[in-house]
């Protein structure tokens, strides 16, 4: 079983349970208490008022029992309320039995002494149904009442659901009670806890703001408990620059290193016989293209990980139509891009795939190219489409002559060219194939509504974090 995702969820989550439970527990346990008290306490009383009425009854002239027991309850007077005393002669001692008027000429039924023996005191104490459907509990014990050996047995019976009733009132104001200090603590625990949390809730849009470029490693004031992981993570982010600026270093060092010799090869190749310079330039190209293809494929891996790496795709593109503008006059450049779209890539490597993408366009078309840029979902299982969430569509169309769709996985092998009488190399759809993998998105080629080739790039985007 998965819990929920969300820290601040669980631990209400918890708290509102163990709450719940302890507050259960306690109502039980409570309940349970006051009814051990109330019952002994109505044990309590009807004891106390059995030898209240002992001490109020005596033997009189005849032999009878006289007495009028006050008991300072009213109800031992009124009717059918299940609060009786009754006095009966024992044995040979044949006077009158005595009784409350609240029992009038009823009788208690009286267990044996053997279902309901007497405890030490000489009492006992049993429960009974009384002619009125009452439940009572009756207190009994015998007493002698003269140096002659005359006994009697008293007995005192008070309502049970009287007892209950009040047992019943307690519960309920007790639960209710507890009800609405659960629901508060509950109010006051949820408002602690999302207090408590909203330093980690800072920390969130601290790396948002380093996701976005906004800035280079988490600032602000943090808990004591919370600083590790904020120290680790600028840490972290540390390390990453410093490995992306020795990997460009090495990547610059090593362009450095073979641009003298390669330009050196291209320049001799220019005082050879006709066929050697041929094919000592076309090789010299291809070593450089080669270089600065794998050169390219190091840097992009060394950076795409870095939450730094960040690129806005409008005044890049801007730039790019304008140059594509000067560069032919002739044609036409229509731009379109989604408003603040952010891409997860270095700028140099936008301008390179994008770049060749409206050369390649410019060298075919009729009258005009299309550029646009848009949000786009990638398909759940894009073996193309990496492990990120959020993507940008940049599309490049032209209205020129286009491609059959089975030409289209020829066109992005390395040098080669489908038309030979156009200018090129043959290396610029596997470049910009190539650094679109690097980037874990991916790149495709079709037809166009235009009629001519439609170019789409699939590239990893940023997403904008709502604070």
């Amino acid at each position: 079983m998965v819990g929920p995702r969300s820290l601040t969820a669980r631990v209400l989550l918890l708290a509102t349970l163990w709450s719940g439970l302890a507050l259960v527990v306690i109502a039980l346990v409570i309940s349970a208490l006051y009814r051990q008290s109330a019952e002994r306490a109505f044990t309590d009383l009807l004891r106390a008022q059995l030898y209240n009425v002992i001490n109020s009854v005596s033997i009189g002239e005849n032999n009878s029992l006289v007495g009028n027991p006050q008991l300072g309850d009213l109800r031992y007077s009124q009717p059918e309320t299940g609060w009786y005393w009754i006095i009966e002669p024992l044995g040979t001692f044949a006077a009158a039995p005595l009784s409350s008027s609240s029992l009038g000429v009823s009788r208690i039924a009286v267990p044996s002494i053997l279902n309901v023996p007497f405890n030490n005191r000489y009492e006992r104490f049993y429960p009974v149904t009384d002619a009125f459907g009452n439940n009572v509990l009756v207190a009994e014990t015998e007493v002698v009442l003269d140096a002659e050996g005359r006994a009697a047995r008293f007995r005192v019976a008070g309502n049970l659901d009287a007892m209950e009733e009040d047992i019943r009132v307690f519960d309920r104001s007790l639960y209710i009670a507890l009800f609405v200090f659960g629901v508060g603590s509950l109010v006051v625990n949820g408002g602690a806890i999302l207090f408590g949390l909203r330093p980690l809730d800072r920390a969130r849009r601290a790396l948002g703001k380093i996701r976005r470029g906004e800035a280079e490693k988490l600032e602000g004031d943090f808990p004591r408990e919370i600083m590790p992981l904020v120290n680790e993570v600028n840490a972290l982010i540390e390390s990453n620059r410093r490995i992306v600026d020795r990997a460009r270093m090495q990547v610059g060092n090593l362009a450095h290193s073979l641009k003298t010799p390669l330009a050196v090869l291209l320049n001799e190749s220019r005082v050879l016989e006709a066929g050697h310079q041929e094919l000592v330039r076309s090789q010299a190209e291809a070593m450089q293209a080669q270089v600065q293809s794998y050169l390219n494929r190091a840097r992009i891996a060394a950076q795409r990980e870095s939450v730094l790496v960040r690129c806005e795709v409008e005044p890049v593109l801007e730039r790019l139509v304008r140059v594509m503008r000067r560069l032919n006059p002739d044609k036409q450049f229509h731009l379109a891009v989604e408003p603040g779209a952010v891409l997860a890539m270095e700028q140099q490597d936008v301008e390179e795939t994008v770049g060749n993408l409206l050369e390649n366009a410019a060298r075919f078309c009729r009258e005009g190219v299309w550029l646009s840029a848009a949000a786009t979902v990638v398909p759940a299982g894009d073996a193309n489409a990496g492990p990120r969430r959020t993507w940008l569509e940049l599309a490049v169309e032209d209205d020129g002559p286009g491609i059959d769709p089975e030409q289209a996985d020829e066109a992005m092998k390395r040098g080669r060219r489908l038309d030979e009488s156009r200018p090129g190399a043959g290396l610029g759809l596997s470049i910009v194939r190539e650094i679109a993998g690097e980037y874990q998105g991916s790149f495709r080629l079709g037809r166009s509504e235009r009629g001519g080739l439609r170019a789409i790039l699939i590239l990893p985007s940023v997403t904008k974090d709502v604070a």
